[in-house]
């Protein structure tokens, strides 16, 4: 492990209580001044959900299906896959902007600016939480029981976690000085959100889609992390029946938190300068 990849992880350990009292400060103050504070957070997600339910199940008649035979209601399928992109999305966009939103704690000499993109990442896990919540409580509504396997959503969300926190080392740090970045990754998020099997299921589409194309929608990490959200809640697998997959995600989120905790680290002495 790279010296300053353990550097960041001691440092996280050792500030862990500072760490949770920003984060839920961060939460609470991300409404402050709405009628309805903290609840926004959890309308817009539901909202978003209802509208693309609506869209592909309603409208467009999309179906889904227990390890490709029962049928499934759409929603269950489509949640099941679409909340663990909301964490993702949240960590990143929060994680991108938390040296601006901090600048007045990056100019102090004695504040340890390497836990501000933790604090914005560890902030979302709330919302992120209840969305769990949610997602079983949809399930029980419908029938379907949770079991063992939805212990799997606790490892899914540490790996989004992880990644997410890569990427924002690196988009945190490189938005300092290139204002631009946060346009190009809403874009890359928008742009993600349809490559990422969500709201469409892959196998259905292998006819239309050539083999290398196949290749390249299964290199997206998020992949990995949406189809096992679904077999944690839907098709009853463990992560470890796909070990290429588990070794190719690992090793790509290792990498992404080396480049991004590499560019934090080499950029850090400028930020005070700068913001």
């Amino acid at each position: 492990m790279n010296g300053k990849s353990k550097n960041i992880i001691l440092e996280i350990i050792e500030n862990r209580s500072m760490i949770k009292n920003l984060a839920k400060n961060d939460f609470k103050t991300k409404f402050a001044g709405a009628y309805l504070g903290i609840i926004w957070a959890f309308v817009q997600p539901v909202v978003t959900v209802f509208i693309y339910w609506f869209v592909f199940d309603k409208a467009m008649g999309a179906r889904a299906s227990i390890r490709g035979e029962l049928p499934l209601p759409y929603v269950l399928w489509l949640v099941s896959g679409i909340v663990p992109w909301f964490f993702f999305s949240d960590c990143v966009s929060a994680g991108m902007v938390s040296l601006v939103e901090y600048n007045y704690l990056v100019k102090k000499v004695v504040f340890n600016i390497d836990i501000l993109p933790v604090v914005k990442a560890i902030s979302c896990i709330f919302v992120h939480i209840f969305f769990i919540g949610f997602t079983v409580v949809l399930f029980l509504l419908f029938g379907y029981a949770p079991d063992l396997y939805i212990l799997q959503a606790v490892y899914y969300s540490l790996g989004v976690l992880v990644l997410a926190l890569g990427i924002a080392y690196f988009t945190s740090a490189v938005s300092v000085f290139f204002p631009d970045v946060r346009q190009i990754v809403g874009i890359a998020l928008q742009i993600g959100v349809w490559m990422t099997p969500i709201m469409w299921n892959l196998n259905d589409m292998r006819a239309r889609i050539p083999d290398a194309a196949m290749v390249i929608l299964k290199c997206n990490p998020l992949y990995y992390i949406v189809m096992g959200y679904r077999e944690a809640f839907i098709d009853k697998v463990w992560f470890w029946e796909h070990p290429e997959m588990t070794l190719y995600f690992w090793g790509f989120t290792a990498l992404t938190c080396l480049l991004g905790v590499t560019v934090f680290k080499r950029l850090k002495v400028h930020f005070a300068d700068v913001l």
